[in-house]
């Protein structure tokens, strides 16, 4: 749901009340945003707010989070380096959880907090687009961060101030995998004309996390995004093994995922400290309107969503894939006893005004690259997504203090 508040009230203070003042007032405007429920599958976790239902309003006096000059950010992110119009209009929508209220983090707070703690993210690009966000939100509270990149990791920071290290392992597809030349295809694929293939052992993990479930006091695992012909089409696709053999007859991309899914999931239960938070980012929605991101698929748009044209552009079509991975997903995880699913799915379908779209960084990427409608500006969406992972983290060790 999207709204805008009367002029009168943006004079208002942006006290603690304000987002118990505004949820209820706007809760009789139009029903709340609905989507998957946010699951807490740890009997043993704290109650948690469904932040996934709610309203999105025009807050001008909301503030971008941090600045282009934050050392941890990536360059095609950057939307205010590559001068991205619209950017403080991007930053200045507030999320309005139903149920309850929403903060947004107080960086020295909340790594106070966590001091001596580890936090590990692990999966695809939006992940690291996730990351990217917490690291420059949690440096207004520790200047002094610095980049690390240790264990096995493909970026991250350590806060010295707090003893606080974040971590960011890319594994896209979870699953080890690597390229099959034509000549190592197993049987019924063995004579077509294949440009070349990828073997991925459903039951292996990859590498990049393997090692690190001991490292880490929190989680935040997600896959999806390379689960496509978009990443791996029909003349380059993926072959799933078991056990070092080849599942025969083979399995589709989605049966595949869901192999790798069910293999993985019960691996990390079983290596994880019973101190430590797991938590399973659903999925970043696109937005590409007019065609694929190879077929001039666009994201220009300086409005959100309303909630009719929601359900148009993700209940079919080129958008569609993040709510049917999100249901394959959900199906694995019910029976999880240790997984809390962090739904930003919903919240993120709305905002088609927040990607980089043509502004990539570099004079002309768009022309080689497409427009990016995939990931997120920095600052912008992804740090309402860091506002709800804080406070799930804190209400998790708050309950275990």
């Amino acid at each position: 749901m999207v709204a805008t508040p009367p002029s009168s009230w943006i004079l208002l203070p942006l006290i603690a009340i304000a987002a118990t003042l505004y949820a209820l007032l706007f809760s009789t405007i139009a029903p709340p945003a609905r989507g998957i429920q946010e699951l807490a599958v740890d009997a043993n976790a704290a109650p948690s707010c469904d932040y996934s239902a709610g309203t999105w309003v025009l807050d001008p006096s909301r503030q971008p989070s941090y600045s282009e000059d934050c050392p941890f950010h990536r360059n095609a992110w950057n939307c205010q380096r590559s001068r991205r119009p619209g950017m403080e209009r991007i930053s200045a929508w507030r999320w309005i959880p139903r149920q309850c209220e929403l903060p947004a983090v107080d960086p020295a707070g909340f790594l106070a907090a966590m001091r001596g703690r580890r936090l590990g993210f692990v999966g695809d690009s939006l992940n690291e687009n996730f990351l990217v966000s917490l690291l420059c939100v949690l440096r207004r509270g520790d200047p002094t961060a610095r980049k690390w990149k240790r264990k096995g990791a493909w970026r991250g920071a350590f806060f010295p101030s707090f003893n606080v290290t974040i971590g960011y392992h890319r594994a896209v597809l979870l699953a080890q995998y690597r390229e099959l030349q034509p000549s190592d295809l197993p049987g019924p694929l063995k004579n077509t004309k294949l440009k070349k293939a990828f073997r991925v052992d459903v039951d292996v993990p990859a590498p990049d996390w393997a090692n690190v479930l001991s490292f880490y006091d929190v989680f935040i695992f997600n896959t999806g995004h390379w689960w496509s012909r978009d990443k791996f089409p029909d003349d380059e696709p993926l072959v799933f093994y078991r056990r070092g053999k080849p599942i025969l007859p083979p399995l589709g991309m989605r049966e595949g995922l869901s192999a790798v899914l069910r293999h993985m999931v019960p691996r990390i239960e079983a290596a994880l400290p019973s101190t430590a938070l797991a938590l399973w980012r659903l999925q970043s929605p696109r937005h590409f309107e007019g065609g694929e991101w190879n077929q001039n698929g666009s994201c220009m748009s300086e409005t959100l969503l309303s909630d009719q044209e929601r359900e148009r552009w993700f209940s079919s079509g080129t958008n569609s894939e993040a709510r049917e991975i999100n249901t394959l997903i959900q199906e694995v995880l019910q029976t999880s006893q240790k997984f809390r699913v962090l739904n930003i799915t919903p919240l993120s379908e709305y905002r088609r005004d927040a990607h980089p779209a043509i502004w990539l960084g570099r004079k002309d990427a768009h022309l080689t690259w497409g427009q990016d409608c995939l990931h997120w500006c920095l600052p912008g969406l992804p740090d309402t997504w860091v506002d709800i992972l804080c406070e799930i983290i804190l209400g998790f060790f708050h309950s275990r203090a």
